[in-house]
C-alpha cells in the first residue's frame, strides 16, 4: 500500500513539472507570435504574462467547486491542456494576417491555457491531501512547478526555438502533457471511475498532436503563403527572427518576423541614399563601419569605393549573413559583397560591440531595423549614439536609417533630436522607395557643419546622382515636429513608432 501511495504521489509530483513547464512555453510562444506582427516585444509579453497570472488565479478559484471524480478530471484537464496549448501556434499563425482577430484569439488562448494550469494545481493538491503531509505537499508541489517553470524559461530560447521552431515546439510539450495523461490512465487505472474513456480520449488526442507535428512545415507553408499572398521561395527561422523570402515574377523580397525589409525592383532607391552621401561627401573612407545590414545590400554600395580598404560589418544575426554570404540568389543581389576580402563580418549585438571597440571609423553606415521594440530601440538612444561617436575620426560621416517621415514623422523626428545631443551637425534627408513610400535618412557629422562639396563619385548608379541638397528639402506634411529625446531608460521612440505604425 505504502509503494502504490509513493507511485501516486511521484506520478502526480511529475505532472505539476510537466503543467509548468508546459505552461510557461505557451505562454512564451503566445509572446514571440505576438511580438513577430504586433511588435513592441516588451508590451506584448508583458500584457500576456499579466493575463497568464490573471487566468491562473480564476482557474484557482474555480477548483473550489470542482468536488467529485478528482483524478479523472485531472486527466482530462491534462488532455485539453495538451490540446489547446499545443494546437495554439499553428491557429495563432493561421490567423496571423488578420490583426483584430488574431488579438481576440491570442488572449483567449492564453486566458483558457493560464484558465486549465491554474485549476490543475489545486486538484492536484487536493488529490495528494490526504497522503501527504500539508506543509510537505505544499513545499513539494511549489517547489517542482518553479523548477519547472526554470527548466522552460531556459530551454525555449536556447534548445526549443533554434531546432524545433514555434509550431513544432508547442506540439511537442502538448505531446508531453498527453503522455502524462495517458501515463495516468494506465499507471493509476485503479484510481480512475472511466479509464476507458480517459484511455480513449487521450490517445486520439496524442494522435492528432503527432499528426500535425509530422506535418507542421506542410502546415507553416500554407499559413505564411496566406499571410505574404506570394511565391514562397525559401524560409529560415534563427534565434532572432524567421526570415521569409518570396518571389512574384522577377521580385524578390525579404520579410524579416513579418516585416518587409527589401523588394528587388527598388531596394537600389534605398541602399543608394543610404550610402553614397556619406561616402562621396567624407574626407577619408579608408575604414568603414556598418551596423546591421546583414543582406550585403549596403556593402555592395560601399564596394564600389576602391578608395575603402576595410569594411567592418557588425549584425546580430549569424544565420542571416550566412544566408546572404552562401544562397546563390542571394549573392547574385549584394554581389557576393559578404565574401569580398575587404569585409570583415562580426556577428554581435552593437550596442555591446561598440563599447569594447578600439578602432576609428571614416564613415559610418546605420542600417539597424525599425525601433518597432525595446530592443532595438536602445540602438536609437543617446547612449548608443554616444558611443558611437568614440569609434569615429573628428571628420567622419555616419548615415543614420530613420524610418518615414510620412507615415511616422514623430519617431523620424524624435531620432532627429536624439542625434543632435550628441552629434554637432545633422543633415535630415529623404527619398522615395516605392515599396515603403518616403524614407528617411539622416547624415551626422561631428564637425559644427555637414560637407557640401563632394571628394568623391562613383558611376552606373541607377538612382542617387550626388545632388544631396535635392534630398533635404521637407514639405509642410513631414516638416518638423515637436518631439521628446529617446533615452534608453523611456524609450519613448518605441512608443512613437507603435502609436504611428498602428494605424497602418
Amino acid at each position: 500500500m505504502v509503494k502504490k501511495w509513493l507511485q501516486f504521489e511521484y506520478l502526480l509530483l511529475f505532472s505539476v513539472f510537466t503543467i509548468a513547464t508546459c505552461g510557461l512555453v505557451y505562454e512564451l510562444v503566445a509572446g514571440a507570435l505576438a511580438s513577430y506582427l504586433l511588435g513592441d516585444s516588451v508590451k506584448q509579453f508583458s500584457f500576456i504574462i499579466g493575463v497568464y497570472l490573471f487566468s491562473m488565479g480564476v482557474g484557482s478559484y474555480v477548483a473550489k467547486y470542482v468536488k467529485d471524480n478528482l483524478l479523472d478530471k485531472f486527466i482530462d484537464i491534462e488532455i485539453l491542456v495538451g490540446l489547446i496549448g499545443g494546437f495554439s501556434s499553428i491557429l495563432l499563425f493561421l490567423v496571423f494576417d488578420y490583426g483584430a482577430q488574431f488579438q481576440f484569439i491570442l488572449y483567449l488562448l492564453v486566458f483558457l491555457t493560464g484558465s486549465l494550469v491554474g485549476l490543475e494545481i489545486p486538484l492536484l493538491m487536493s488529490l495528494l491531501e490526504k497522503r501527504i503531509e500539508f506543509k510537505e505537499l505544499v513545499s513539494n508541489v511549489f517547489a517542482v512547478d518553479y523548477v519547472g517553470a526554470l527548466l522552460a524559461s531556459m530551454l525555449f530560447p536556447l534548445v526549443l526555438v533554434p531546432n524545433l521552431g514555434l509550431i513544432r515546439t508547442s506540439l511537442f510539450f502538448g505531446l508531453l502533457n498527453v503522455s502524462i495523461a495517458i501515463a495516468l490512465c494506465f499507471l493509476l487505472e485503479k484510481e480512475i471511475k472511466n479509464p476507458l474513456r480517459l484511455k480513449v480520449k487521450s490517445i486520439v488526442v496524442f494522435l492528432l498532436l503527432l499528426l500535425a507535428f509530422f506535418f507542421s512545415d506542410d502546415i507553416l507553408a500554407f499559413s505564411e503563403g496566406k499571410l505574404y499572398g506570394e511565391n514562397i521561395i525559401f524560409t529560415k527561422s534563427t534565434p532572432y527572427q524567421r526570415i521569409v523570402l518570396t518571389r512574384t515574377k522577377n521580385d524578390f523580397r525579404l520579410y524579416l518576423n513579418n516585416n518587409l525589409q527589401f523588394s528587388s525592383k527598388d531596394e537600389y532607391r534605398y541602399h543608394e541614399s543610404l550610402v553614397h552621401p556619406a561616402l562621396s561627401l567624407a574626407k577619408k573612407i579608408e575604414r568603414v563601419l556598418v551596423l546591421g545590414g546583414g543582406d550585403g545590400l549596403a556593402l555592395r554600395e560601399i564596394l564600389k569605393y576602391d578608395e575603402v580598404k576595410e569594411i567592418t560589418l557588425v549584425d546580430l544575426d549569424e544565420g542571416m549573413t550566412n544566408l546572404f554570404k552562401t544562397n546563390t540568389l542571394l549573392q547574385s543581389l549584394n554581389e557576393k559583397s559578404l565574401s569580398n576580402p575587404k569585409v570583415k563580418i562580426v556577428n554581435a549585438d552593437a550596442y555591446v560591440w561598440l563599447k569594447n571597440n578600439t578602432q576609428l571609423y571614416d564613415a559610418a553606415i546605420v542600417d539597424f531595423p525599425d525601433p518597432s521594440n525595446y530592443s532595438v530601440g536602445k540602438l536609437y538612444t543617446l547612449n548608443f549614439y554616444d558611443i558611437l561617436k568614440k569609434s569615429l575620426t573628428p571628420d567622419a560621416l555616419i548615415t543614420i536609417q530613420t524610418t518615414s517621415p510620412y507615415f511616422a514623422p514623430k519617431s523620424y523626428w524624435c531620432i532627429h533630436r536624439t542625434v543632435l545631443q550628441k552629434f554637432s551637425a545633422v543633415q535630415p534627408y529623404h527619398a522615395y522607395v516605392p515599396s515603403f513610400g518616403e524614407w528617411g535618412f539622416m547624415l551626422v557629422s561631428p564637425q559644427n557643419q555637414v560637407p557640401e562639396q563632394a571628394q568623391r563619385q562613383v558611376k552606373n548608379l541607377r538612382f542617387y546622382d550626388y545632388k544631396f541638397s535635392e534630398l533635404t528639402h521637407f514639405q509642410t506634411d513631414i516638416a518638423q515636429k515637436e518631439v521628446e529625446v529617446n533615452r534608453l531608460d523611456n524609450q519613448i521612440l518605441v512608443r512613437y513608432f507603435d502609436e504611428e505604425w498602428s494605424k497602418y
